[in-house]
């Protein structure tokens, strides 16, 4: 099992700073989904950066998530 999100910090290049529970520090791109269905709802910068951690992974306010196995896999350092 993949580490989990412990805390999220959402920066206005629509990239998200995530530490995870092992003590990981890594960078989740957000742009590539900013097109696709409900994702779309993400370009508003203020929706955006609602973004919370909850249970492991992010949530937005509007209920959007994704799964915190995506969000350490296909996270940078």
């Amino acid at each position: 099992m993949n580490p989990r999100v412990k805390e999220v910090h959402p920066n206005n290049d629509y990239t998200l700073n995530l530490l995870f529970d092992n003590c990981e520090e890594r960078i989740f791109d957000v742009k590539p989904y900013l097109d696709r269905g409900l994702f779309t709802q993400l370009i508003d910068l203020e929706l955006f950066h609602s973004v919370k951690p909850c249970l492991g992974s992010i949530q937005w306010k509007n209920g959007l998530d994704l799964c915190p196995d995506t969000l350490y896999l296909d996270s940078r350092e």
